[in-house]
């Protein structure tokens, strides 16, 4: 796994939380929570392609 790909997978895991967060609070801004889950939709489609096709490496002999 690259570094790029560990940095989106936090990301998504942040996003992931504060969604949680955001739905469990008292005043809900559905708005708001429509922009994280779009957000967190398109990070996780972006995870997918990079994990389809991984980075090739150069291989040194």
């Amino acid at each position: 796994m690259t570094n790029r790909m560990y940095r989106l997978l936090e990301l998504h895991q942040k996003l992931d939380a504060v969604i949680k967060r955001t739905k469990a609070s008292r005043f809900v801004d559905p708005l708001a929570v429509a922009r994280l889950e779009k957000r967190k939709r398109r990070l996780r489609d972006r995870l997918a392609r990079l994990f389809a096709f991984p980075p090739h490496r150069a291989v040194s002999l």
